[in-house]
């Protein structure tokens, strides 16, 4: 079953939380937690996504290239404006449940291009 959000105006963790839910097959009759849902989530505007508060120049993101000294900080702001998706894709990834399955449930998290509406 598919599952069509509109992100715009949307807070980030509680439309990831809600996309999350979704994702494990909470909201399917047939739930069962060792299992895969067949639901999929189709995400359009996802550059109208708000932030509370002061997290986009607050929250850093790290990572690190393997090399030393090659710790690369990169704060909300930058990041959303580089890709949105990438962001609500992190954030749900998050919320999953750590285990062989998250991959295969992020596989059902689909961003739709709405063609510059």
């Amino acid at each position: 079953m598919d599952h069509h959000i509109d992100a715009k105006g949307k807070t980030l963790g509680r439309l990831a939380t809600e996309i999350a839910t979704i994702l494990q097959g909470k909201k399917d009759p047939k739930y069962a937690p060792n299992k895969v849902s067949d639901d999929r989530v189709l995400v359009k505007n996802v550059g109208g996504i708000t932030v509370t508060g002061n997290k986009m120049e607050s929250r850093i993101y790290y990572r690190h290239t393997g090399y030393m000294g090659h710790l690369k900080e990169q704060t909300l702001a930058e990041k959303f404006a580089k890709k949105p998706e990438q962001v609500l894709r992190d954030t749900v990834r998050h919320m999953l449940p750590k285990n062989f399955l998250n991959q295969k449930r992020l596989n059902n998290l689909i961003f739709v291009n709405n063609g510059g509406d």
